[in-house]
């Protein structure tokens, strides 16, 4: 049975060697090694079996719209077949309806598996973090680069600057007297965080807080140690995570649209099932009649061939009821979205993402990156004044690396007093880092905090008026469309020329200072400290003053700079103090390594002796600042009635100020019950949670671990939100997995989160989420409409074969021409919907419900009175050209063909019984059809009615899809030019319309011929009625209807 895993960071390092029995000179033995392999096994993540192919063709077709799509090929294919063996011809027509059916199936079918499959990437991604090699102590004899796989606990492993951590260890022994590791993508923290050796007593804490652990995956920055590994494979923090990752992939859920539609397959159903059933009834008496005797049947008699006659006409009534192109459609609306999107930054991976957006009611946002820049800038600084303590506070504007992006408040460039040389002068000199730029973005090269220090010393400028003109000139003709180019920092190099670098006092966490010994121009040496400011402070015996002078540092200024200091604090800056020392000692005359006392720099212990009796200069406030655009996109949510959370891994007073900064919370507000750090918030009881996720307003998780993030995301999911989650990090890929859309950042996200997550910012801004959820509102109001245009389209053709079948009357329209109708000709306008302006006031209403519904009550209504409408103009032209010569003056009989009354064409399956009926031939298209037996004028005779009332369905439709612009809105509010693109689709669809009437071909295939001018002028006149039908709905529904709230400006 396996070990429980003791908390290594509450131990000693004795009590961990002792713990693991090892030694750190020697490292664990070769049969030690193997004892321990077969016990923890292989140092790597585990991978999770994925589904069969087969299992993931077959879950494709678990979708109520495809089943039925599904039943109707299969029965079209067993028809297909029987009209083939009996008739011996026009198997190639049969057979078209099938065919189409099942290719739309199979496309969906690739479709949905490569999505799935590209699902699990995130897994693969986390292995791609992993460490291949370590330098590892075994047998009392390192071993350079051991496979990380064949690490086990106990292993003694030394990490230098640049590994990559390969295991989660213990910190056993520091090799220099700083080391640092970059564990943001773990952790959230937006700085390198430095590591001891010291246990931390407490068993219960966060990552954050394990400052003697370092983790898998994480990178080491600064310095060098020995440590003990403590956990490896699935049992470090990455492996749990990639546990997370997967439950949360099990836990996936349909995107509200999937649930809406499969709702809408099983109504549909439903009512296929009904009609068909009713159809069928009432043709009973066709192809099943029998004689009465004494009030009881008797001689049944039955007609195979009208039985499957009939049967064929509830099979085209459930293609016509079966929206077939719909799925088509949706996917391309969808792709169309996700390039909209692309071009506001938003890179959509999955598509269904694009309308999950649109109802998204909580978004949980990362701080550092996304409601920042996650650029460190100096915002503002202080130094004593002229001849008294007073502090003189200078504000600085810009967020970036750019130094000539901003500039300080009231100042002019290069005029400097003593005091602010001097705090330029550490600023500068006082610093490892350099910023490099590509493709005009600035970024940091070594510590953020120090490039943003570099940067307030280019705005500074130089007290040397000719060396401020040089710099300024160079700094106006600098090329930044380079790729990663160093930028030229001209006052700091000023600076590092007039102080030459001699040692340097690395930073540790006891004096939390670092400082470095220069030789001046005047050949003098002096210290140059930077560090916490309180610090700083406690080490100062003096200050400097803004003339120069150097004043002793008495109680009243050091309450006054720690006054100061608060009021920085407060307002959520990192400040830092500066302070020089003259007087060094024996280190006055310190040149190198051969002086005599540079043995007290090789150990740190003496580094708070020899930075002590400073002369304070002054406190620089910095911080990641929000970006610009953030507070407008904050407001917009709450307009939009979208709530937002900021999961972070920051500290909680940090966190706090940037919410109050960009409008989560107000000034003042009382943040009780609204900050928590993740530890907190999960000390509560469920229901204690379940109320504070539940109530209004924003909310702020600071110090959050990665389960604490996926905790959050599931309860708002239990709680009926629609969840949107923000995350750079490898800790945010199982919340990213779990929400119903998870958002990477492309810039400074690991692969991890973008594998795991549906869509990419490619700028980090989370404006441009605000952006794409107005997007994906817009989309799925379109969406709305192209659905809404093809159920009323399809509600027409039901209405038209339901009312062919109640009327007795010959079929209009066929099979082959509904599926044409329905994927081919519906398909461009109401693709071209998709490209329909939002609504102004669209990020103004609140998100929609989960129970709202695709069609409500009055649209419905609406459209079964369109739909009406469009079976009564179908059939209606049908008859109408067979008992009637002209329509409305237009002459329809130039063709020749023989008038019957409605009686005769309802009973035309009894013309064998009557007496001296001829019907004449008749000319189409420049055929003459003739009939060898005149009943057959109502079958092959119908051909020239069934061109008509195809056309008429055609041209409905097409009228139709105007109405569509708008659920609400007239055609002279929001007339058809306003979508160019649904002219261009319209124009398209008769054009195909006209391509299979006089193709003779494929005019043969769909059972029509070509219709001449009157004839299109009499289907003009029958279809355009719809428009204006719609309209007066419309009306209605604008003045007597409610329609929902939203806020206004």
């Amino acid at each position: 049975m396996e070990e429980k895993p003791f908390p290594a960071w509450s131990w000693s390092v004795e009590e961990c060697l002792k713990e693991y029995n090892v030694r750190l000179e020697k490292g664990l033995s070769s049969s030690e090694v193997e004892r321990r392999h077969a016990k923890y096994g292989w140092n790597e993540l585990q991978s999770e079996s994925g589904k069969p192919l087969w299992k993931l063709v077959l879950e494709q077709f678990d979708d109520t719209l495809v089943k039925i799509l599904l039943m109707a090929a299969v029965v079209s294919f067993v028809l297909a077949y029987f009209d083939s063996h009996e008739n011996g011809e026009g198997a190639l027509t049969e057979y078209v309806e099938p065919f189409v059916i099942l290719l739309i199936l199979i496309l969906n079918a690739i479709v949905g598996v490569w999505q799935e499959t590209n699902a699990e990437k995130a897994l693969e991604a986390l292995k791609e973090m992993q460490c291949e090699t370590a330098k590892v102590l075994r047998n009392g004899i390192y071993a350079a680069d051991l496979p990380a796989r064949e690490l086990v606990p106990g292993d003694v492993v030394e990490l230098r600057i640049g590994d990559k951590v390969p295991a989660d260890m213990r910190v056993a022994k520091l090799k220099t007297s700083t080391f640092r590791v970059e564990q943001s993508s773990l952790t959230g923290e937006s700085m390198p965080v430095i590591k001891t050796v010291n246990p931390v007593f407490m068993e219960d804490c966060e990552l954050q807080a394990k400052e003697c652990m370092v983790f898998a995956g994480t990178t080491v920055v600064n310095g060098s140690c020995l440590c003990i590994v403590v956990s490896t494979g699935m049992r470090t923090e990455i492996g749990k995570i990639q546990t997370q990752i997967h439950e949360a992939s099990l836990e996936e859920q349909d995107t509200p649209l999937k649930k809406k539609l499969d709702e809408f397959g099983e109504k549909l159903t439903l009512v296929i099932g009904f009609v068909c059933a009713l159809v069928w009834l009432i043709n009973v008496k066709h192809f099943l009649t029998w004689d009465s005797s004494d009030g009881w049947p008797k001689d049944f008699r039955f007609s195979f061939g009208k039985c499957t006659y009939y049967f064929k006409i509830a099979v085209a009534l459930a293609v016509a009821a079966i929206p077939e192109g719909l799925p088509a459609v949706i996917t391309t609306c969808l792709a169309l979205g996700t390039r909209k999107m692309a071009q506001k930054n938003a890179i959509v991976r999955k598509l269904p993402s694009v309308e999950t957006l649109g109802c998204t009611t909580v978004i949980c946002s990362d701080k550092t990156g996304t409601l920042t820049t996650n650029q460190m800038s100096v915002t503002e600084f202080f130094t004593l004044g002229e001849g008294n303590c007073t502090p003189r506070s200078f504000r600085v504007d810009g967020t970036t690396y750019d130094p000539n992006d901003g500039e300080i408040s009231d100042w002019e460039f290069g005029n400097l007093d003593a005091s602010l040389q001097v705090l330029a002068e550490i600023s500068a000199v006082c610093n490892d880092a350099g910023i490099s730029c590509g493709n005009n973005h600035f970024r940091a090269t070594g510590m953020p905090t120090e490039a943003a220090l570099k940067v307030l010393v280019e705005k500074m400028g130089v007290p040397d008026a000719n060396e401020t003109k040089r710099i300024q000139a160079e700094r106006l003709s600098a090329d930044r469309s380079s790729e990663n180019s160093s930028v030229k920092l001209g006052c700091c190099e000023w600076w590092a020329k007039r102080s030459k670098r001699i040692a340097t006092l690395e930073f540790d966490r006891v004096r939390k200072s670092m400082s470095i010994i220069v030789r001046e121009l005047n050949g003098h040496n002096r210290m140059l400290v930077k560090g916490a400011m309180e610090s700083v402070l406690e080490r100062s015996s003096h200050v400097q003053l803004g003339d120069g002078s150097v004043v002793p540092l008495d109680e009243p200024c050091r309450q006054l700079l720690l006054f100061s200091l608060q009021k920085m604090s407060s307002k959520g800056l990192r400040c830092l103090g500066f302070a020089y020392k003259d007087e060094l000692g024996e280190f006055n005359d310190y040149h190198g390594e051969e002086h005599a006392a540079h043995k007290k720099l090789l150990d740190p212990s003496n580094y708070s002796d020899i930075e002590s009796n400073l002369i304070f200069v002054g406190v620089i406030g910095l911080r990641d600042p929000p970006r610009e655009e953030v507070h407008r996109a904050i407001e917009d949510c709450k307009d939009a009635g979208i709530r937002v959370m900021v999961i972070t891994g920051d500290n909680k007073s940090t966190a706090e100020a940037i919410c109050r900064e960009i409008g989560i919370f107000c000034d003042g507000e009382d943040l009780k019950g609204k900050s928590f750090t993740g530890k907190e918030f999960m000390a509560l009881s469920s229901s204690q949670q379940s109320h504070v996720l539940s109530r209004g307003g924003g909310l702020v998780f600071s110090r959050a671990e990665p389960k604490h993030k996926q905790d959050i995301v599931r309860m708002l999911k239990d709680l009926d939100e629609i969840v949107a989650m923000t995350g750079d990090g490898v800790n945010d890929a199982p919340a990213l997995k779990l929400a119903d859309i998870g958002v990477s950042m492309g810039i400074a996200g690991t692969e991890v989160a973008k594998e795991a997550s549906d869509m990419v910012l490619a700028d980090d801004n989370f404006s441009t989420i605000v952006s794409a959820v107005a997007e994906g509102r817009s989309i799925y109001n379109n969406m709305k409409a192209f659905i809404r245009y093809m159920i009323s389209s399809n509600v027409g053709e039901v209405a038209s074969i339901f009312l062919t079948a109640a009327l007795g009357l010959p079929e209009c329209l066929i099979p082959v021409q509904l599926l044409w109708v329905n994927l081919v000709t519906d398909g461009p306008p109401a693709t071209a919907l998709g490209f329909n302006p939002p609504d102004i006031n669209i990020m103004r209403k609140p998100p929609r419900k989960k129970d709202d519904s695709l069609i409500n009550l009055w649209v419905l209504v609406r459209y079964l009175v369109i739909g009406l409408y469009v079976g009564i103009a179908t059939v209606g032209i049908f008859a109408w050209w067979y008992t009637h010569d002209s329509f409305l003056g237009i002459n329809l009989g130039g063709d020749g063909h023989t008038v019957v009354s409605f009686a005769q064409l309802r009973a035309w399956e009894d013309c064998p019984r009557w007496e001296n009926f001829s019907a004449s031939p008749f000319t189409a298209g420049g055929k003459v059809i003739s009939f060898g037996d005149s009943c057959d004028y109502f079958k092959a005779g119908k051909v020239k009615a069934a061109t008509l009332s195809l056309s008429v369905l055609v041209a409905i439709e097409m009228f139709n899809s105007l109405n569509a612009l708008s659920e609400d809105s007239s055609l002279t509010t929001m007339p058809p030019w306003i979508n160019p693109w649904l002219l261009v689709a319209m124009s398209l669809s008769f054009a195909l319309h006209c391509v299979i009437l006089y193709v003779p071909f494929l005019a043969d295939i769909f059972g029509i011929v070509p219709l001449s001018f009157s004839e299109w002028c009499v289907v003009i006149l029958v279809s355009f009625p719809v428009v204006l039908i719609d309209e007066v709905l419309k009306f209605i529904g604008r003045n007597h209807v409610a329609k929902p709230k939203y806020k206004t400006l």
